[in-house]
């Protein structure tokens, strides 16, 4: 093996062994983002326009024939 693939190799090995985990400010980070967009989803999920698109929605199928 030539010394340009050994040091190729060891390369790539030193990048797989990184940090592969999050640290505690990431999950932070990423539960407060979950948090808000849940807030927004919830907000428009319970908006007049979606709530009454959505009751349509139930009541058509509801109201199939067979």
């Amino acid at each position: 093996m030539g010394v340009g693939m050994r040091t190729w190799m060891r390369c790539v090995a030193r990048r797989v062994r990184g940090d592969a985990g999050m640290t505690t400010s990431e999950y932070a980070v990423g539960t407060i983002a979950a948090c808000g967009f849940a807030a927004v989803l919830y907000k428009v999920v319970t908006s007049g326009a979606v709530s009454s698109a959505l009751q349509s929605v139930v009541e058509r199928a509801l109201d199939v024939q067979f």
